[in-house]
């Protein structure tokens, strides 16, 4: 299985490594165009602009997920969009499907409405913000590792919205059917809530305030200066009895990102991300801290690809919190000028995660533990060794530290291209 991955991330790794040499400026243009197009995670049509997160996947579950989705351009329509996709997992042997679209009601603020209805997957213990979903990772590494999902069908409508480039905005009221695929029980006031109905209610803002960008002639927004700190903020609400949900509960999740640049090929990243839920939350609203090591018993056995600010030592599923906050610091060395295509950079990393949780015998037929403590984790990478390829190694340490010393160190590949 981990050659059949391996292969799949050389073929995607091609795909942004292609090269022609065009005959004319204009074929050129055209060139740097589609590569701008797929660096945003698009292979763009005619009419269609194919979503390349679509494509192929892996985790624990699922197996291999594959299929096709994406939206609508301005070739079919400046005003309305269809956003939509259809994949199948080959180990639980299940289709999942968006079936969704949206229309403008203001160019000036680019704002839309948008409906969807989604069966699918989500992963146990994440919180995502609404605005992520527009910006793209061409390779989503810690996706390989994940085994705890739950199966959900949402109803939503949703309205994204431009303050200024500078601000967005995206809220969006939610009904969901929650079904978890693993073994849990919620136990409230003497009722064992094995499956759930919730309905929610979001807002969401990011906010770049060092960033600047102007307006091109087309009217599209073009960003000249990629500035920190960036803020991220959003809050959740869920109503109890309304439209048949079952709990009542809240969430607040912050994330900044700043970095510091000393010269063109050295610089630091820090990134501090905390949330809090409150009320009566099921363990799939919950936080995990973003675990990235799989339960195996040597460390050569848990080798798989290390991701961006995930904990690479601590094992999945280990920890859950009801109010928790990590700081991920990484600081990039110049990078070692070997020869004119062989520059690996070293990339020196610090982990911290703290948390807690109320009402933990609430959770049943899960066994995990909380970070009251501080969870703590350092390391390296070096990266760029070969074709995007580099390796990790990292070590937790500190009150969490395990009592057999191997369990304590990650060592794992890393994958980082850029378009």
């Amino acid at each position: 299985m981990r050659k059949h991955l391996l292969l799949t991330v050389l073929f995607l790794f091609s795909l942004s490594t292609i090269s022609q040499t065009p005959e004319t400026e204009k074929d050129s243009t055209k060139s740097d165009v589609l590569l701008k197009q797929i660096g945003n995670g698009f292979f763009p049509t005619k009419v269609w602009n194919f979503d390349l997160r679509y494509l192929v996947k892996f985790n624990q579950y699922e197996g291999f997920r594959t299929g096709l989705g994406g939206v609508t351009n301005d070739n079919f329509s400046e005003k309305y969009r269809i956003d939509s996709y259809l994949v199948y997992g080959f180990v639980d042997h299940r289709f999942k499907y968006k079936i969704g679209g949206g229309f403008r009601v203001h160019p000036e603020t680019n704002t839309w409405i948008n409906l969807s209805y989604k069966d699918d997957l989500q992963e146990t213990g994440s919180s995502e913000f609404l605005t992520d979903g527009r910006f793209f990772s061409f390779f989503e590494p810690r996706l390989l590792n994940i085994d705890l999902f739950h199966k959900h069908i949402t109803s939503a409508i949703n309205i994204e919205h431009e303050f200024n480039p500078k601000l967005l905005a995206e809220t969006e009221f939610a009904v969901s059917n929650i079904r978890p695929t693993y073994d849990y029980n919620y136990v409230l006031d003497n009722r064992s809530y094995g499956a759930f109905e919730t309905t929610t209610a979001k807002a969401s803002l990011q906010w770049n305030p060092f960033s600047a960008y102007e307006i091109t002639a087309e009217g599209t927004t073009k960003e000249l200066k990629d500035g920190y700190p960036k803020f991220t903020l959003q809050y959740s609400k869920s109503f109890r009895n309304v439209l048949s949900a079952d709990f009542n509960f809240s969430k607040l999740d912050f994330r900044t990102i700043h970095k510091i640049i000393y010269n063109e090929d050295s610089y630091s990243v820090a990134t501090f991300s905390a949330g809090l839920a409150h009320g009566d939350t099921p363990l799939t609203h919950l936080y995990h801290a973003y675990p990235n090591n799989i339960r195996k018993e040597t460390i050569l056995q848990r080798f798989s690809v290390a991701g961006i600010n995930s904990f690479e030592t601590m094992y999945f599923n280990e920890f859950f919190s009801d109010r928790y906050a990590t700081l991920v610091f990484k600081h990039y060395i110049k990078p070692f000028h070997i020869t004119k295509k062989f520059n690996p950079q070293l990339v020196l990393i610090s982990r911290y995660a703290i948390g807690n949780m109320n009402n933990v015998s609430r959770h049943q037929n899960v066994s995990f533990s909380t970070l009251k403590q501080g969870y703590t984790e350092s390391g390296f990478e070096i990266n760029k060794l070969l074709l995007g390829f580099g390796l990790s190694l990292t070590y937790r340490y500190g009150p969490y530290h395990l009592s057999r010393e191997e369990d304590n160190i990650a060592f794992k590949f890393t994958f980082n291209i850029s378009l």
